[in-house]
Formats: structure tokens, sequence, C-alpha cells
């Protein structure tokens, strides 16, 4: 079957499986996959900043892409994948380094780092202390630097990965990736292995929000034990009558 397909492929001159992904996408897993099951149909990847991940794909340099949402979807299927938290990156030297988790409200007062075509060069004038940056949970991992600290913010909306292809390209090819993506063996089913697919990734980022939500339950337990403060103040209070 697989040198029929190769033979339907060279057919029509397709040579190889063209690729593009987001920053904070890692697709080493599904290449090693879809290099196992399509030896005759070699896979290419490439990495493409956010501001152009449509840009290969409208233009057919590109047969398929994992992109970071909202993008206009107009002639082209999508398939939403795994959910990014959002991190706030501070200088290793910022108060900031000093909690588990953070809210929109405690970064009113913070300045921001001027943004710049790349996230790395944002992080970067991160590090020189130019102000702190919100980005995904992905970003922060795959920027990672010892001068500095990425921390949740609880309350910032999330990103979403997915994977999209234009209309006119849906072919048996096409169809076999989004399996891989999906997890499905050659031989399984739909229903279970797309759901297992996004186990890792749920996992990953569940428990991002389960450290930011145990810091935020620990900031309220130390606001209400401070002097002054809630049941401890109306306590001593009582005790000096």
């Amino acid at each position: 079957m697989a040198a029929a397909r190769g033979a339907a492929g060279k057919a029509i001159g397709l040579v190889a499986l063209r690729l593009t992904y987001v920053e904070g996408v890692s697709p080493a897993k599904w290449l090693r996959a879809w290099a196992d099951r399509r030896p005759d149909l070699p896979l290419e990847a490439t990495r493409v900043p956010d501001a152009s991940q449509l840009t290969a794909l409208e233009s057919g340099d590109a047969d398929l892409a994992f992109v970071r949402l909202p993008v206009p979807t107009d002639g082209l299927h999508a398939i939403p994948l795994w959910e990014e938290v959002a991190v706030v990156v501070a200088p290793k030297d910022h108060a900031i380094a000093a909690v588990n988790a953070v809210t929109l409200a405690d970064l009113d007062d913070e300045p921001r780092a001027p943004v710049q075509p790349s996230r790395e060069g944002t992080i970067e004038l991160v590090a020189a202390g130019t102000g702190v940056a919100i980005v995904p949970h992905s970003i922060a991992r795959l920027h990672h630097r010892r001068d500095v600290v990425a921390v949740p913010v609880t309350d910032a909306p999330t990103t979403r990965i997915a994977l999209v292809w234009r209309v006119e390209r849906d072919d048996a090819d096409i169809q076999e990736f989004v399996g891989v993506v999906r997890g499905r063996t050659a031989r399984s089913s739909r229903g279970a292995a797309d759901e297992a697919s996004d186990q890792p990734e749920r996992a990953r980022d569940n428990r991002t929000a389960k450290s930011a939500k145990t810091g935020r339950a620990s900031r309220d337990r130390r606001a209400r034990r401070a002097p002054g403060s809630g049941r401890d103040s109306r306590s001593r209070r009582g005790r000096r009558r």
C-alpha cells in the first residue's frame, strides 16, 4: 500500500509533505512517527514567526501548519489541539521571582519590555531590565535563560495551538498526517486515540495551572496572617479587651 501511495505521489509531482510550525511547538515526535509510517513521502518542517505563520500555507509553499490561534480560517481546515497558559517573564532579581503566581492586576504598574520581531529578542530585553513580558508558557520554555524567571499569570487568557491546511489541499496524505498528530496508528479508529493524543500537552498545562492556583492560595493565606488583617487582627483585639 505504501508503494502504491508513493507511486501516486510521484505521479502528481509530490516529493515531500511540507509543514511549518510556530515557536513553542515541538514537532519531533510527529516527524519520527511520519518517517516510520511513510518513508516514501518525506516530511519537511520549518519553524516560522507568529507574524508569518500562514504565509507559506497561503502561498502554496507549505501543505500544513501548526499555528497559534486566532488566525483567519477562511478556506482552511483547522483542528484545535492544546491550550497554552500565560506566564510573565521577569529578571531573576525582580520581586516576581519570589512568588509562585501573579494576576494581571499585580502587573498593572510593571513596565513592559519593548516587543521585538522575535520572542527571543523580547526576552533578551527583559533580561536587560527594560521591563517584563507576558508570553505563552511554551515560549518561555523555548527561550529559557538563567537570568530570567517565568511565573504563571492566573487570569491571563490562554492561547491555543491548531493544525491547519487548505481546503483544496485536503487529500489522503494530509489526512494521514492529521491521524499521526491525533495519535492514531495505521489501524486505529478515530475516537479514543484522538482524545489520547492531547493528553501529554493537557497534563503539562494542567500542572502549570495547578501551580498557579496553589501560589494564589498561598498568597491569600499570607495576607490573612499579616499584621492588622482579617481574623488575626480581630482575635488580638479580643484578647486586649
